[in-house]
């Protein structure tokens, strides 16, 4: 097993997650048993006191969650230098069969823990908690997903031993091989960059309509959940032939290399953010009706699709850039 500062800080970042994650998920099982807002008993003022406690104690567990996997990444990164055969992130997360999974479990927690920071934000500014048992209950989906993650990354990193040969990106993100990675590599040029702009163009529409109509909703949030993962499949694909100059090279991780100015940051991060915000957006606005949400509900869901729509536009406008200065031609 290697030991880098980083692989310590994701372990603790892990330890202190699942371990604050547990505890509250013990006090969400009360919640969701005993909370009535209207009563006065002595247990009810007890819940109200503790969930102050609780919610800022989740506030910077699952703060933290949501920067462990950029950290994750870029860990992964920095590793593969220390392994015989990789080449970027790609081969130190195929060291073994925890480092994907890992990744999945991460990407999956974080769009959660976004979604759970939101509703808080905005159950805390209703007088009578309005959505403490939304809130919670999201939290015992999260809980277990946390705890998975947490074991599955502590595998992944005791497995990883330095005389282990890898392979490297392009024997798995290749349009040849077998498997996702390798479907995904061999998409056609024409029809994805078709689906990736159109996709562009509903999620704006959709986006524009939603601040009017906020019924559009959860159309909103699929359409976001849709669109990030057209993105991933467009970065594979193609925007991937054209940063590199290789008609054959379709590795999502060297985009974050050096050599590339690290262009994966600034594609991923705002694609990243942009899918939170529109996801959060698109589950918060049928809240509306609660009475004590009335005047919070339509500020925060416009204040999201406007992060939402940035966020994409960030994207959208780099990918493209990024196509049009380069000297590959892959559409004639």
């Amino acid at each position: 097993m290697l030991i880098t500062p980083a692989i310590v800080a994701l372990q603790l970042i892990a330890l202190s997650v699942v371990g604050t994650v547990l505890l509250a998920g013990g006090f969400a099982w009360r919640i969701l048993r005993h909370w009535d807002i209207h009563s006065g008993s002595e247990l009810q003022v007890r819940l109200e006191r503790q969930t102050y406690l609780i919610s800022t104690l989740l506030g910077f567990a699952l703060g933290a969650e949501l920067l462990s996997l950029l950290l994750f990444i870029h860990t992964a990164e920095n590793l593969s230098s220390q392994f015989v055969g990789a080449m970027c992130a790609t081969g130190v997360l195929n060291i073994n069969a925890f480092g994907f999974p890992t990744l999945l479990l991460k990407i999956t927690v974080f769009f959660l823990a976004a979604l759970w920071l939101w509703l808080n934000r905005v159950d805390n500014q209703g007088d009578d908690y309005p959505l403490v048992r939304v809130k919670y209950g999201l939290l015992m989906v999260i809980a277990p997903l946390t705890v998975l993650e947490g074991a599955t990354q502590t595998a992944f990193f005791l497995g990883l031993e330095p005389e282990v040969i890898t392979s490297c990106c392009g024997s798995l993100f290749s349009a040849e091989g077998r498997g996702v990675a390798a479907e995904l590599a061999g998409w056609p040029a024409r029809p994805a960059l078709a689906l990736f702009y159109t996709m562009a163009g509903w999620l704006l529409a959709v986006g524009l309509a939603f601040r009017r109509w906020p019924g559009l909703g959860p159309l909103f949030a699929a359409g976001s959940v849709l669109s990030f993962s057209v993105a991933i499949v467009v970065i594979i694909a193609v925007l991937s032939l054209y940063v590199y100059e290789n008609p054959n090279h379709h590795c999502p991780f060297c985009l974050l290399k050096a050599g590339y100015g690290y262009v994966g940051y600034a594609l991923y991060i705002p694609l990243f953010a942009a899918t939170a915000a529109g996801l959060s957006a698109g589950l918060i606005a049928p809240f509306r009706r609660v009475v004590s949400l009335q005047t919070v509900i339509p500020g925060e869901v416009r204040h999201l699709i406007g992060l939402a729509l940035a966020g994409f536009g960030l994207f959208y406008a780099l990918a493209t850039w990024l196509m049009l200065r380069s000297p590959l031609i892959l559409l004639n």
